[in-house]
């Protein structure tokens, strides 16, 4: 990779839906340069098993997973760089990508820097995410059958997490800062009704007891009114607190919703800007799975190669 040349496709970020990219787009003879980002492999590099993943009967590690991607990617002749990009210029083709003071030039660009999940910032979260510690029940539910668990948040995503995750563990208790949910009256009424579910209002998770060895065992919980603390015990923490596209370096730039996600035209992976395509959960609020990430980040490649043709 050289500033000066002027690459057929860069692809931004490196989750399933960026490294499939690579791989339908270096199939294609179209020389990928994939820029990893600051955390290369997306999410997944912190889920520790991946069991709802075609082809994958045994499960795998999230972090073994993203290095197949990235192998197979490779192999056909995508090229990957520890490399996060700064900023971009997308008024005018070829475009410009930065990455701090270098420049490179590309006819198109595919985006899949994903999301992150909303975390509560307790140095317990680093230790304990995916040793007890979950964003994605639908990712991790499985893993804790007759368990007693709890979900942080208010929203409809907190409702829907803890009822979703009421199909394998014995107990589930929903943590909520203030007095009123901020969830849809269908969303609560099916919390409430659900005789697996309890729920602790005027609350804040303040620390995560466990260890990666043996997972969680407990919470600190700290009342919102009274400041008084209480230990809770519990054996896994999920946060359905929601997510945040990682969307800062295209701001003011392409087309975004109004909770920061890329837009895209259709059933395509075009966004407003012609040449420019989104894929994985930088675009997608809804599914958040790495099979849809893929299946997007496949739909970018074949859509950049038909733009490239075209033109």
């Amino acid at each position: 990779m050289t500033e000066k040349t002027i690459h057929k496709t860069i692809i931004i970020g490196s989750g399933p839906a960026g490294l499939t990219a690579a791989i339908y787009a270096a199939r294609a003879n179209l020389n990928p340069i994939v820029l990893e980002g600051n955390q290369p492999g997306g999410q997944l590099t912190i889920t520790t098993d991946v069991e709802n993943y075609p082809g994958f009967p045994d499960g795998v590690l999230g972090p073994e997973m993203m290095d197949l991607f990235r192998k197979q990617a490779q192999k056909f002749g995508a090229q990957c760089f520890y490399k996060h990009v700064s900023k971009v210029d997308l008024s005018i083709s070829p475009f410009k990508i930065y990455v701090g003071e270098e420049e490179y030039l590309t006819q198109s660009v595919i985006i899949s820097t994903g999301a992150s999940a909303r975390l509560l910032g307790l140095d317990a979260e680093n230790e304990l995410m995916g040793h007890g510690v979950s964003t994605c029940a639908t990712c991790d539910g499985y893993f804790f059958k007759d368990k007693e668990i709890i979900v942080v948040g208010g929203g409809d995503s907190a409702m829907e997490e803890a009822n979703f995750l009421t199909k394998f563990a014995s107990k589930v208790t929903i943590i909520h800062r203030r007095e009123e949910f901020r969830a849809s009256k269908i969303m609560i009424d099916r919390a409430l009704n659900n005789p697996k579910i309890d729920i602790i209002k005027n609350a804040v998770v303040s620390d995560i007891f466990g260890s990666q060895k043996d997972g969680v065992n407990g919470v600190l919980l700290t009342n919102t009114l009274d400041e008084s603390e209480t230990k809770f015990d519990c054996e896994g923490v999920f946060y359905g607190i929601g997510h945040i596209p990682n969307t800062n370096e295209f701001k003011d730039i392409i087309d975004l919703d109004d909770q920061g996600y890329i837009q895209t035209k259709g059933k395509s992976t075009a966004t407003n800007i012609p040449g420019v395509f989104a894929c994985g959960d930088v675009q997608d609020s809804y599914y958040r799975q790495a099979v849809t990430a893929a299946g997007s980040g496949c739909m970018a490649a074949m859509d950049v190669e038909k733009y490239l043709e075209d033109l």
